[in-house]
C-alpha cells in the first residue's frame, strides 16, 4: 500500500465554490458595508434557502465562511439545510476593509468625495481608503485563505461563504489578470465562482457563473 503524504496532498485539486452572501438592508439603499457587520434581511435569508436547495447535489463535505454576519449566517443556513458541519470562519475571506467611508451611503460619498465616490462605483481594486486596507493587502489575505481551504480539505469540494469585492479579487487571480483591472461585472447575491485550487499554487476557473444565483438577488451595495 502506498501513502499519501502531505507534499502529495498539497498536490491534490481543491474544488470550492465561493459564493456571495445573501441580501441585506444596506445592499438595498446602498451604504458601503465593509467590516461593518450587518445582518441579512428576510430576503437574505430567503435567498439563502434558495442556495442550500441549488447546493443539494454539489457534495460539499465543509462550509467556509467571512466571521461577518450576513456572509456567516448565509453559511450556517446552507450547512444546516445539506446537513453538513459549522461552517468554519476565516477572517480571510472578509470583506475589504474600506476604512473611514464604511457605514457611509453612497449618495453622500458622492457629494463628499466625489473622485472616491466614482472610483468606488467603477469597483476600481486600486481605490485607497483611509484608515482601510490597501489593494495589496486585501488580494494577498484572500489568496492566502483560499491557499489555506486547500491545503486543509485535499480532494474534497468545499463551499466558502464570502463578500462582492473579494469575488472580484478571486475572479482577477483565476483568470491571471492585472490586480489593478477595473472588471465590467458585479457579483450578485448567491452568486457563484467555482474554483480548482492547489495548497500554495495558482488556482484555476474550473466552473464559473451564478448556478446557485438567488432569485430576486440584488447586486446592489458592497
Amino acid at each position: 500500500m502506498t501513502l499519501m503524504t502531505d507534499t502529495d496532498d498539497a498536490h491534490i485539486p481543491t474544488t470550492i465554490c465561493v459564493t456571495r452572501h445573501g441580501e441585506t438592508d444596506w445592499n438595498i439603499t446602498g451604504v458601503l458595508q465593509g467590516w461593518i457587520d450587518v445582518p441579512l434581511n428576510d430576503n437574505g435569508r430567503k435567498q439563502a434557502l434558495e442556495m442550500a436547495d441549488a447546493f443539494k447535489d454539489s457534495g460539499f463535505s465543509q462550509v467556509w465562511t467571512s466571521p461577518l454576519s450576513r456572509a456567516s449566517e448565509t453559511a450556517r443556513i446552507v450547512a444546516e439545510v445539506l446537513g453538513l458541519p459549522s461552517p468554519i470562519h476565516s477572517d480571510g475571506l472578509k470583506e475589504r476593509n474600506f476604512g473611514r467611508v464604511q457605514g457611509m451611503t453612497k449618495q453622500d460619498l458622492s457629494v463628499l468625495h466625489p473622485g472616491l465616490h466614482a472610483d468606488i462605483m467603477r469597483r476600481d481594486p486600486a481605490c485607497r481608503f483611509e484608515e482601510g486596507e490597501s489593494p495589496d493587502e486585501f488580494a494577498d489575505r484572500i489568496v492566502a485563505a483560499l491557499h489555506e481551504i486547500a491545503r486543509r480539505h485535499p480532494g474534497e469540494r468545499v463551499l466558502a461563504m464570502t463578500h462582492g469585492w473579494v469575488m472580484d479579487v478571486i475572479t482577477r487571480h483565476a483568470r491571471g489578470l492585472p490586480r489593478t483591472l477595473v472588471l465590467e461585472m458585479k457579483r450578485k447575491n448567491g452568486e457563484s465562482l467555482w474554483l480548482a485550487v492547489t495548497a500554495g499554487s495558482v488556482f484555476s476557473v474550473c466552473d464559473a457563473g451564478n448556478e446557485a444565483q438567488a432569485s430576486s438577488a440584488s447586486g446592489d451595495g458592497v
